[in-house]
């Protein structure tokens, strides 16, 4: 078991990929999140939570102001940066890991770059604003593509994907390619498969299991199975277990990030399985 070396370019740095499994902490600035809606929606709350992630261990901070849970509803642009902005004011240069939005709206990561961000995370891979990536190129920062099917107020009613893999490493190629249109460069961007995103309990388990198809694009790879509907358990904490086994398995099967709510325990996950792929490419 190998995972290949990468330099991902952000906007003020370059962070190495591969060596060890990079943790990127979630705080959600929604009030309708389906895991901690309302928690961090509070710009003091959220600044205070910001600081704890990067003190437990986060290698990136993830931001989000529009929840994609199952169902969710679009928000205005307008609406996401009045949620967005306070936060990222009082976040401006109290960090020292990079901070990512995460947004689909072309708009607010103009916004977000503007105001210190170094990374977009795009939940739609470019398939609801493509020109987003313009803005990345612009700004020459980091950019996830993110794998979704349809859109949250639709997943309900999507059919199932005969080769959940083989569908998601296509549509991320066509979505590289877009970026790459807009004048993106290849050590920007990093992919991500989507798990939960429009995709079936089975279809999430398959993409974890064939991972590595993904390698054929040659870019990094993200991984976010934190807390997602197909690992729900009875408690919050049988869900934690849950999400654990997912990360090793991301890690095990050459993950180079992973997007995780639970930073402190997801460290300590992370570490081992990054022990268990060292030895096992010796």
């Amino acid at each position: 078991m190998t995972r290949k070396f990468y330099y991902w370019k952000l906007k003020h740095r370059e962070l190495h990929l591969g060596p060890r499994t990079l943790v990127m902490g979630v705080l959600n600035v929604t009030p309708d999140s389906f895991s901690d809606g309302g928690k961090y929606s509070d710009p003091d709350r959220a600044f205070a939570r910001a600081l704890e992630l990067e003190e437990q261990g986060a290698d990136i901070l993830d931001v989000g102001a529009e929840s994609t849970r199952p169902g969710a509803v679009p928000v205005p642009a307008a609406e996401e940066l009045r949620r967005l902005v306070p936060v990222l004011k009082r976040l401006r240069n109290k960090l020292g890991i990079p901070l990512s939005v995460d947004t689909y709206k072309a708009e607010v990561a103009e916004k977000a770059l503007e105001l210190g961000a170094e990374i977009i995370n795009d939940p739609s891979g470019l398939t609801i604003e493509p020109q987003l990536a313009r803005v990345a190129a612009n700004h020459a920062a980091g950019l996830i593509l993110n794998h979704m099917r349809g859109r949250p107020e639709t997943w309900a009613k999507l059919g199932a994907l005969p080769d959940a893999a083989a569908a998601v490493t296509r549509d991320l190629d066509a979505g590289v390619h877009r970026a790459r249109r807009q004048g993106v460069e290849l050590n920007q961007l990093v992919i991500d498969p989507g798990i939960g995103f429009g995709k079936r309990r089975e279809e999430n388990s398959q993409l974890l299991a064939r991972l590595r198809q993904l390698a054929s694009l040659d870019l990094p790879v993200l991984v976010g199975p934190s807390r997602k509907s197909f690992l729900a358990q009875a408690t919050e904490e049988l869900t934690r277990y849950a999400t654990a086994a997912a990360v090793a398995a991301a890690v095990l099967h050459g993950a180079h990030l992973v997007r995780v709510h639970d930073v402190a325990e997801m460290k300590v996950v992370v570490k081992v399985a990054d022990e268990i792929l060292h030895q096992g490419a010796n």
